[in-house]
């Protein structure tokens, strides 16, 4: 007999399952119609509850004013049925005097109900109650209090509630009508909020998916106008993923021309490596001369080659490896850096001044090539003789030199990758230097710009 019996966790395991098959625009207007039609039920129960009860009480009212018209008028007198007509009920009350003792009770019968409990008020031993009895066919409310301390009797008063009843049952249908009315409304608000609260984020969809599907990282997502920082959370995301494609399409345009101005710088030396190795192979058709010609060729161009690809490699790590970062002192490494450039241009002058330095948390070997790369820029275009300026104070690094300096047309683009001047196309290098000293300032928060020195010359500061 096979167990047709749920588990619980089953059951939850389903109910998750459902929640992962429907769109999110399915399950928030569902969670906002829902909320919406318990409001608009909890409203009408409340409603009615309140209605019914007013009702209720200004009957309740009545009675009592009557039972203590009654309890004025009748002081003295015995039990009674003061008004027969009420089997009827068409006096504004039907009302009787019930005695504790059931042997007092007069010959004419009761037309109110007398129960133990009736007894019971009548000697004292409880308090006058409320309840809803019939009378002759009719729906009616009784009130039955003590006729007073110490009499022994309770006085019965009945008025017809036919017209309360009615009126509750009406307020009860209107309620509904107004519930179910409300329930509609939720259903229509909530998938109204739904597809007009999450456009944004469909779009956001419809966006990510074609980019997936084209890989073209220039499509956005289309804003309403306004301010961002007005704009609701999902049109924040929005604007935000397009930020993000932003920088996505700028990385993948910078992946592509570094590669193609990689493959453009290659070609010339590979071109030459190339010729120099065919002309080695024949070595023996060469004369001496020839051969070490060939040979001085293809060294150099092989440590061109060599210094290409390591400083591609360099530019293509987005951050320094944290195993290597440690607490550096600017000024001995600045200091042992320009006497390398001394060593490496003995035909220009570095004039070195210190004024403090900081210490800072970084790579030692990526701070060297940094200055490196500044004091070889700035020798590479100095005059033979012509000095370098080096400052070094607790805020910054600055590099002077007293070449040609830069032209204005080319100052915003000295930092791009492969760029080099025009007066600098006729001097070695690859066009990386500058654009991997950026790189490496920026890694450890650092800021390299460069600008026209006042009276000639390029000036470099690097900010810490």
């Amino acid at each position: 007999m096979s167990d047709r019996t749920a588990a619980p966790g089953d059951e939850r395991s389903r109910h998750a399952r459902w929640r992962r098959r429907r769109p999110l625009r399915t399950r928030l207007a569902l969670a906002a119609s829902a909320a919406v039609a318990l409001v608009a039920l909890g409203v009408g129960v409340a409603g009615f509850t309140v209605m019914r009860y007013e009702l209720v009480h200004q009957l309740d009212l009545q009675l009592t004013q009557h039972a203590t018209l009654v309890q004025q008028q009748n002081r003295g007198q015995g039990p009674q049925v003061l008004y027969a007509e009420c089997g009827y009920l068409a006096a504004p009350a039907c009302t009787q005097i019930v005695p504790a003792d059931p042997a007092k009770d007069p010959a004419p019968p009761y037309l109110l109900p007398v129960t133990p409990a009736t007894r019971a008020v009548a000697a004292g031993q409880r308090g006058g109650y409320f309840s809803t009895v019939t009378v002759s066919g009719h729906p009616a409310r009784m009130l039955t209090t003590p006729f007073g301390s110490g009499t022994g009797k309770a006085v019965q008063v009945a008025l017809r509630s036919d017209a309360v009843q009615q009126g509750v049952r009406q307020a009860g249908e209107l309620m509904a009508a107004v519930a179910g009315a409300g329930v509609l409304l939720a259903g229509v608000l909530g998938h109204t909020v739904a597809r007009t609260g999450l456009a944004p984020l469909a779009r956001l969809t419809a966006t990510a998916e074609r980019i997936a599907a084209t890989r073209d990282a220039a499509v956005r997502i289309d804003l309403p106008p306004g301010a961002p920082a007005g704009a609701d959370e999902v049109t924040r995301l929005a604007g935000a993923f397009n930020a993000m494609l932003g920088e996505l399409e700028q990385s993948v345009a910078a992946q592509r021309r570094l590669v193609a101005d990689a493959s453009h710088e290659l070609r010339t030396p590979l071109t030459a490596l190339r010729t120099n190795a065919e002309l080695l192979a024949k070595a023996e058709r060469l004369t001496p001369g020839q051969r070490e010609r060939a040979t001085a060729g293809l060294q150099r161009q092989l440590r061109e080659v060599t210094g290409l690809v390591n400083d591609l490699i360099e530019l293509a790590r987005d951050e320094e490896p944290q195993a290597l970062v440690e607490l550096v002192r600017l000024e001995p490494l600045v200091a042992h850096c320009v006497e390398t450039a001394r060593d490496h241009w003995p035909a220009v002058v570095f004039e070195y001044a210190a004024q403090g330095g900081p210490t800072l948390p970084a790579v030692p070997a990526r701070l060297v090539r940094l200055v490196g790369n500044l004091l070889d820029n700035a020798a590479k275009f100095s005059p033979p003789g012509g000095p370098v300026e080096v400052t070094l104070t607790e805020e910054r690094l600055t590099v002077r030199d007293h070449g040609p300096g830069i032209a204005p047309e080319d100052l915003p683009y000295v930092f791009d990758r492969f760029y080099r001047a025009s007066a600098a196309r006729a001097l070695p290098g690859s066009g990386l230097g500058l654009a991997m000293a950026r790189q490496i300032a920026r890694a450890h928060s650092a800021e390299l710009t460069a600008e026209a020195a006042p009276g000639g010359g390029a000036l470099f500061r690097l900010t810490f």
